[in-house]
């Protein structure tokens, strides 16, 4: 079985930790959070390290497999887990995406659907066009005949802000060539996603 290693993917831009400590900060102090009580003195550290981790994805390299055994049947990761941050208010919202492509003349390291997922997510992200990424990116990469992304979250824009929505969670899905024009194609991928057909 032949491997083709794609290019790798790195973690972005170069960070200035100092500046984003220094950053946090100041926006805290402007909020009026007294920096020098008993356990803040770090916060801003923290808070900079955190959301350092939550914007910068992990590197990574793909590798795909010709599909020498002809394996034309769905291939689906369900759950994996996401976590992301609003592009509108900076908050997280966590969720699962349930991945699923049906291969053409090459196939994919199931790993890598993780990692594929985690590779969106990170960066300030809308749930529709993370879910779109996900699914344009495979297309890309792997030309399969089908592929479909689900992603389940919640928001906390929304449940701890705003019209606190505690609960409530939001669908997105995306579907492309056969998973799309193929009505039990789509039926077994929504199926097997635990989702139900649309």
């Amino acid at each position: 079985m032949s491997v083709t290693p794609l290019p790798v993917h790195r973690a972005g831009p170069r960070r200035d930790e100092a500046a984003a400590v220094r950053a946090a900060a100041a926006f805290l102090a402007a909020l009026g959070v007294d920096l020098d009580a008993d356990g803040l003195a770090d916060t801003p550290a923290r808070m900079a390290r955190a959301y350092a981790d939550l914007l910068t994805p992990r590197e990574f390299k793909l590798t795909t497999f010709a599909n020498d055994e002809g394996y034309d049947e769905l291939v689906l990761a369900r759950a994996i887990p996401i976590r992301s941050v609003c592009e509108h208010h900076l908050l997280p919202f966590v969720g699962v995406a349930h991945v699923g492509y049906l291969p053409g003349d090459r196939i994919l390291g199931l790993s890598k659907l993780a990692r594929v997922v985690e590779l969106f997510a990170h960066g300030p992200q809308v749930q529709e066009r993370l879910t779109k990424q996900v699914a344009d990116w495979l297309t890309t990469q792997l030309n399969p005949r089908g592929v479909g992304v689900i992603v389940e979250a919640e928001h906390l824009c929304m449940t701890l802000r705003g019209v606190r929505a505690v609960g409530a969670t939001t669908i997105t899905s995306t579907l492309l060539g056969t998973l799309r024009d193929d009505a039990r194609s789509r039926a077994e991928f929504f199926s097997l996603a635990g989702v139900g057909a649309r």
